[in-house]
């Protein structure tokens, strides 16, 4: 009984003592995640700005203009990072076309 409870309490204290591995993003998948709020947070501002817009209000239209857009840059910058570490061709038209998009955006006001 005594081996028992010794070899338990053994059992126990290495379980808590003993460091936990953590399982960190890995750098791919920081881009990614960046690419995804950035991008999903200029669209938003860009919700917003429409309905605004309906409803008659311009209020600071163009510096919420200009700050999804420059969100929007950064999104298009960090999905190309993540291309490159994971080793593969960025869809290049599509991204310029995407980056072309949010600079007329940015320059519009």
């Amino acid at each position: 009984m005594r081996k028992f409870i010794f070899n338990s309490f053994v059992v126990c204290l290495i379980t808590i003592i003993s460091p936990i591995q953590i399982f960190a993003d890995t750098a791919l998948d920081v881009y990614m995640d960046d690419f995804y709020s950035k991008s999903n947070e200029a669209s938003q501002i860009l919700k917003e700005i429409e309905n605004s817009l309906k409803e008659g209000s311009r209020t600071k239209v163009c510096s919420r203009q200009r700050e999804a857009a420059r969100l929007g840059l950064l999104a298009n910058k960090s999905l190309i990072k993540a291309f490159e570490i994971e080793g593969a061709h960025p869809p290049m038209r599509a991204i310029n076309a995407s980056r072309e998009r949010w600079e007329s955006i940015l320059n519009e006001c």
